[in-house]
C-alpha cells in the first residue's frame, strides 16, 4: 500500500475503536467537502474560448463558468502532448518525476497482454479524495495506462481504449470492461455517462461528496477529426461564418512535420469551431444539471486543457510533437484554467500572475483542506512537487510573492517561460538556444539568442532553467542526466547524442 494511503488507513481505522463521537466528526467533514467536477478538455488553447477574447467560437457556458469564479489569464501546461500532462494534473509532479515523457501510443501500455498503469507508485488526486470519503467517478479520456481496469479509487470507470481521436462518431468506448461501439457523438455521450454518475451518487449516497473527473477528447484539433462534420446544432452558427480570428498564414513553418492540409483551411476552422462549441453544450448541461439538483453551492467546478494546440499561429498547426525539432511554443502550451464554487471562490476574478498545471494539485487540495501526499518514486526517493499554491487568489487574495516563471519540458526540449521572456534549451538538435521576448514578439518569430546584449538575460534563464531540474528531477527519469522514459521517445538518440557532447 502506498505510504500516504496507509496513514490514511491507520487513522480511520484508530477513529473506528471505541470511539464513535470522533468516527461521526469524521464523517460530518467528509459531508463538508464540496463536491469537485473536473472538466479536462483535449488539445485546447485558452484563445478558443470567449471568456479569453475568442469573438468567433460561441462558448456561453464557459463564459458563464469564468464570470463566476476565477479565470487564470496566463496558465500554462508544462508539456504540450496528453499523458504528460494528465499524470501531471493527477500527481503534481514534472515528467521528470512521474516518468511520462509522450504520450502512450496506441496499444501499448494501454489495452492487451502489456498494459500497465503508468502511475501506480503514485498518490494520485482521486486515489486522495477517495480516501477522505469521496465517490469518484471518470467519464472520458484516461490515457494513463491499463484503461480496461478502474484505477485509483474510481467507482465509475467509461473511458477510451487509447488516447488518440479519429473522430467523434461511431468510436469504441471502454465500460464494464469491454470495449463497444456506439454511434453518439463522443462529446455528448461523456456528458450523459458524467450526469449519469452525479444522479447515480446523489441518489445512493447522498451523504458523500463526489469527483467527478469529465475528461473529454474533444475539440481535439487534429488530422480525420478536423474533417468529420460537425453535428447540429453545433455546427449551425459556423455555416457560413468567416471565422476572422481563425489565423490563415502567408506560409507554413519550415519545422511544420504534418497536418499541412489543415492550416488556413476555412472548412476545419468550422470544425474545429464546431467541436469546441459542442464542449460547451456540455459544460452547460453539467452546470444545469448541479443548479437542479439543488448542489450548485456545494460544488466546486474546474475547467482547464491537458495542453494548448496552433491553428495555423505563425504557421503551426497541433501540439510540440508536430513539429521536427519538436518545441514548446505558446500557442501549445497556454491552456484555460477556471475555477468556479459559488459563495467560497469570488467571481469575475481574472488572475495574470503566471501558473502551471504542477500548481494544480497542491492548490487545490488547499482550498478544500485536504494535505498533499508525499511522493515516492518508484527507486524509493522521495519526490518535491514543483507545485506553488495559488489558493489565495480564489479567496479574493494577492498571491504574494509569487514569481512569475513555469518550466516546460517535452523529451529533448527544456525551457523558461517568464512574464517577458523564454527561455529555451535542445539536447541533440538544432537550435540549441532559443530566446524570445515574447512580450513584444508573442508568437515567438525572433530568435534573439545570438544577440550579445541579452547575454546576462540569457545566463540568469539558463541558471534558473538547470536549477530548477536539477531540485525536481528524479535521477531514474531524468533524460538529459541519462534516465529512462516509461514512454517510447523518437528522440531518444538526439539526447543521447547530446548528452554525449556536452560530456566531451
Amino acid at each position: 500500500m502506498k505510504p500516504f494511503l496507509f496513514a490514511l488507513t491507520i487513522i480511520v481505522a484508530c477513529l473506528h475503536v471505541g470511539n464513535p463521537s470522533r468516527v461521526e466528526a469524521a464523517e460530518r467533514d467528509a459531508r463538508a467537502l464540496p463536491n469537485i467536477v473536473f472538466i479536462l478538455t483535449d488539445n485546447q488553447g485558452a484563445w478558443q474560448l470567449g471568456c479569453y477574447g475568442n469573438p468567433d467560437f460561441q462558448t456561453p457556458h464557459i463564459d458563464r463558468l469564468a464570470a463566476g469564479g476565477v479565470r487564470f489569464a496566463q496558465a500554462f501546461a508544462n508539456n504540450p502532448v496528453c499523458s504528460p500532462t494528465r499524470a501531471t494534473y493527477l500527481t503534481g509532479l514534472t515528467p521528470s518525476q512521474h516518468g511520462v515523457h509522450r504520450y502512450l501510443a496506441a496499444g501499448r501500455l494501454q489495452i492487451g497482454p502489456n498494459a500497465e498503469y503508468t502511475l501506480k507508485e503514485f498518490t494520485t488526486l482521486p486515489e486522495v479524495l477517495h480516501q477522505a470519503g469521496y465517490v469518484c467517478g471518470l467519464s472520458g479520456k484516461w490515457h494513463l495506462g491499463d484503461n480496461l481496469n478502474p484505477q485509483d479509487g474510481f467507482t465509475f470507470w467509461v473511458t477510451k481504449p487509447h488516447g488518440h481521436t479519429t473522430g467523434f462518431l461511431n468510436q469504441e468506448v471502454i465500460e464494464d470492461g469491454t470495449s463497444k461501439k456506439i454511434k453518439q457523438h463522443l462529446t455528448e455521450y461523456w456528458t450523459d455517462r458524467g450526469i449519469e454518475f452525479v444522479l447515480e451518487t446523489q441518489r445512493e449516497e447522498p451523504d458523500k461528496p463526489f469527483f467527478l473527473f469529465l475528461a473529454y477528447n474533444g475539440p481535439y484539433s487534429l488530422s480525420g477529426s478536423m474533417r468529420e462534420k460537425v453535428p447540429s446544432p453545433w455546427s449551425d452558427p459556423y455555416q457560413d461564418s468567416q471565422l476572422p480570428s481563425f489565423p490563415r498564414p502567408d506560409k507554413i513553418h519550415p519545422w511544420q512535420h504534418n497536418q499541412h492540409d489543415l492550416i488556413g483551411n476555412l472548412e476545419v476552422g468550422r470544425n474545429l469551431a464546431g467541436q469546441v462549441t459542442a464542449v460547451d453544450a456540455g459544460v452547460g448541461r453539467v452546470l444545469d444539471m448541479l443548479r437542479r439538483q439543488g448542489i450548485e453551492n456545494d460544488t466546486l467546478v474546474i475547467y482547464a486543457a491537458d495542453q494548448g494546440v496552433a491553428a495555423g499561429h505563425a504557421g503551426f498547426w497541433g501540439m510540440g510533437d508536430h513539429s521536427r525539432p519538436l518545441h514548446v511554443r505558446d500557442r501549445s502550451m497556454q491552456v484555460p484554467m477556471i475555477f468556479s464554487w459559488p459563495g467560497t471562490i469570488v467571481s469575475g476574478r481574472q488572475e495574470d500572475h503566471l501558473v502551471s498545471n504542477y500548481d494544480f494539485m497542491p492548490s487545490l487540495l488547499q482550498l478544500i483542506g485536504l494535505p498533499m501526499p508525499e511522493q515516492h518514486g518508484q527507486s524509493g526517493v522521495t519526490l518535491v512537487s514543483p507545485g506553488r499554491d495559488f489558493s489565495a487568489t480564489l479567496r479574493g487574495n494577492d498571491l504574494e510573492s509569487w514569481r512569475d516563471e513555469v518550466f516546460f519540458e517535452f523529451e529533448n526540449v527544456r525551457a523558461i517561460r517568464t512574464s517577458r521572456w523564454k527561455y529555451v534549451e535542445r539536447l541533440g538538435e538544432a537550435p540549441g538556444v532559443e530566446l524570445y521576448d515574447v512580450r513584444r514578439d508573442p508568437e515567438e518569430l525572433e530568435n534573439l539568442a545570438s544577440v550579445a546584449a541579452l547575454n546576462e538575460v540569457q545566463s540568469d534563464l539558463r541558471e534558473r532553467l538547470h536549477g530548477w531540474f536539477t531540485r525536481h528531477s528524479d535521477p531514474r527519469w531524468n533524460l538529459w542526466q541519462g534516465g529512462a522514459s516509461k514512454t517510447q521517445l523518437p528522440t531518444a538518440r538526439q539526447i543521447q547524442a547530446g548528452i554525449e557532447s556536452r560530456s566531451k
